[in-house]
């Protein structure tokens, strides 16, 4: 599943190619990928003649903000966004398309169908899920070290478990959570509410480092991530741990080993991170 950096990779890629385009057509081929409103044809008839005005991010969902109403997407495992003319062809696995006046459209494709779209009022979207109970974004001032200190002294969770949940921050992956734990030199399994003040300090410097140096880079491509200009990206060439099991590591020399950590295989190096 893409994580902040991918997520905002094709949020950049995505406000170069439609910003001030409106909407003429919506057609939905998969309407389970709907989730707000209940009813399809409500969604196509609101969404015509709305202009996309800008594009903005909420840890891992896109925000296409529109004259009247924010359009809340999550990609899920496999789902991206590319811009076409309407006349190109397009394959069983493209469900939604916002088609524009400029005879451009906006393809939302999907192969295992997970992907979500909500629509709300604009000003409205996070009061309701799925952004209601969403924690602080990483890179905002709210996140501050006492913040994370605070939240991780209140659970009995595994540290590992605890960077995932969302509603402590936001935007944190299997990825990125395993390769700041590293870079911190704490172990995944160690209790959340026992870390130190100076190793919750370390690792809330690296997870923001972390994200950032992925951002730069493009994100991960692990799998089949690409931007909305099909772009891979490149972090991947600089993760320490995650997905490198059996392979010495880049500090010790010492072998990354893979373990299950709240259901989620979990890379780690035995000799860095105690």
């Amino acid at each position: 599943m893409p994580e902040l950096p991918e997520v905002e990779t094709v949020r950049r890629t995505l406000s170069e190619l439609v910003i001030g385009k409106t909407i003429d057509v919506v057609e939905v081929h998969w309407p389970k990928i709907i989730k707000k409103p209940d009813d399809i044809q409500e969604f196509q008839l609101l969404l015509k003649g709305q202009t996309i005005n800008s594009i903005e991010r909420r840890g891992k969902f896109i925000k296409f903000i529109l004259d009247d109403f924010t359009l809340v997407s999550h990609l899920r495992m496999e789902g991206r966004y590319g811009l076409y003319s309407q006349d190109e062809p397009f394959d069983k696995h493209t469900h939604v398309f916002f088609k524009f006046t400029d005879r451009t459209e906006l393809r939302y494709r999907d192969v295992r169908k997970f992907g979500t779209m909500h629509l709300f009022i604009k000003g409205n979207e996070e009061k309701e899920l799925p952004l209601s109970q969403l924690g602080v974004e990483p890179f905002s001032d709210h996140f501050t070290i006492k913040y994370l200190k605070d939240r991780l002294n209140k659970t009995e969770r595994k540290v590992k478990v605890a960077l995932l949940d969302q509603k402590i921050v936001v935007g944190l992956g299997n990825i990125y959570v395993d390769e700041a734990l590293f870079r911190s030199g704490v172990h995944p399994e160690r209790s959340a509410k026992e870390l130190s003040e100076m190793e919750i300090e370390r690792l809330h410097h690296e997870i923001i480092a972390t994200l950032e140096e992925a951002v730069n880079k493009g994100g991960s491509t692990i799998r089949s991530y690409v931007n909305t200009q099909g772009e891979i990206g490149m972090f991947q060439l600089e993760l320490f741990v995650y997905s490198r099991n059996g392979e010495p590591c880049k500090k010790c020399g010492g072998i990354i080993e893979k373990m299950i950590v709240g259901g989620r295989g979990t890379h780690y190096c035995p000799n860095c991170q105690k």
